[in-house]
Order: structure tokens, then sequence, then C-alpha cells
């Protein structure tokens, strides 16, 4: 299932170009233009945010991204469904979480 969802992020992501991502411990990590920016665990998909952009996350009710009960990444928060249906804000909100990353490598 979560299969289903990470081919869903995926596809839902394509018109971004170079786009890729990799498998990480039990989660999928997401990169553009080399830049980590996302990652999809357990059927959620979370965002990479800042002191600027995590406003907007919080104020649509998101939770940070949470790989175990005792650890909490607050710098990633999930993507509202509105935004994963929508193709083109996506692809914008995708964008500007992968400018608050470093190139990798």
């Amino acid at each position: 299932m979560q299969e289903d969802f990470r081919d869903y992020v995926l596809d839902q992501l394509s018109g971004l170009g170079d786009m890729t991502g990799r498998k990480m411990f039990d989660a999928f990590g997401l990169y553009h233009e080399g830049k980590f920016f996302g990652i999809i665990h357990g059927g959620t998909l979370y965002f990479k945010t800042n002191e600027d952009t995590r406003g907007e996350y919080m104020t649509l009710g998101m939770k940070p991204f949470m790989p175990s009960e005792k650890q909490v990444l607050k710098n990633y928060y999930e993507v509202p469904s509105e935004i994963l249906e929508d193709r083109e804000k996506l692809a914008e909100w995708a964008v500007r979480s992968a400018k608050l990353s470093p190139r990798k490598g």
C-alpha cells in the first residue's frame, strides 16, 4: 500500500523534471536538482520547511514528521491533501521546499 502512495506522489511530481527519489530506512526521500526536500513515510508526504514557510503548514493543521514516538523532525511537515491532489500547487510547494535545502554532495 505504501508503494502505491509513493508511486502516486512521484506521478504527481513528474512535471518537475530533475526529480529523483531513494529508499531511506523505512521512508523514501525526494530530491529536486540534487536537493533533498521531501519524505514519504507511512502513506504521508512531508516537505522541508523553515521559519518563513512552516506557519503556512501549521495554519492548515499539518503536523511535523515523527519517524518514531520519541523523534520529531520539526523542519519537515505533512503536505495538505488539497495541495497533494493539485499537480501545479504541489510542484510549487516542492520547488519552494527544495530551495531551502543545500545541494547534495
